[in-house]
């Protein structure tokens, strides 16, 4: 699917993410070793990629989103980073019981941000809007 260019680089960055949720979900709890290891590349992940790709959407495009009267898709994607949030915090517990659903909620989270939210966020928003979401993820990723 064709992005605005506003969202582009956060559409890219669902790859990563997905990837990423793979991988958690494949992963077997037998080998205590490779799951350790997991756990820990995936809060890195987490810290570095991830959180800064919330902190764009929950700093620009969920608030452009709520004034245009998408609550509903807001408080859902606001849940969800939340819950993955605390599922980082429990594999940064080493927790491997956390990991099959740390990797499900974030595929369920990206298809959803890509099939509604920012679906949405193009038909509803403002050239303006997507400009301060773009401007917004370059401040937060230094890009």
């Amino acid at each position: 699917m064709k992005r605005s260019p506003a969202l582009t680089q956060l559409s890219r960055e669902h790859h990563l993410a997905l990837v990423l949720a793979r991988r958690a979900q494949g992963m077997g709890l037998t080998d205590g070793e490779r799951a350790s290891s997991f756990m820990t590349q995936a809060v890195e992940t987490f810290r570095h990629g991830l959180e800064p790709h919330f902190q764009t959407e929950e700093g620009a495009l969920l608030p452009a989103l709520n004034s245009v009267g998408e609550h509903r898709l807001v408080r859902r994607a606001l849940a969800e980073h939340e819950e993955l949030r605390r599922l980082a915090g429990r594999l940064e517990a080493q927790d491997a019981a956390s990991i099959r659903r740390f990797g499900e909620l974030l595929e369920a989270h990206v298809r959803f941000e890509e099939r509604e939210l920012f679906a949405r966020a193009e038909s509803l928003l403002t050239a303006e809007a997507l400009a301060a979401i773009m401007k917004m993820h370059e401040q937060t990723t230094g890009a």
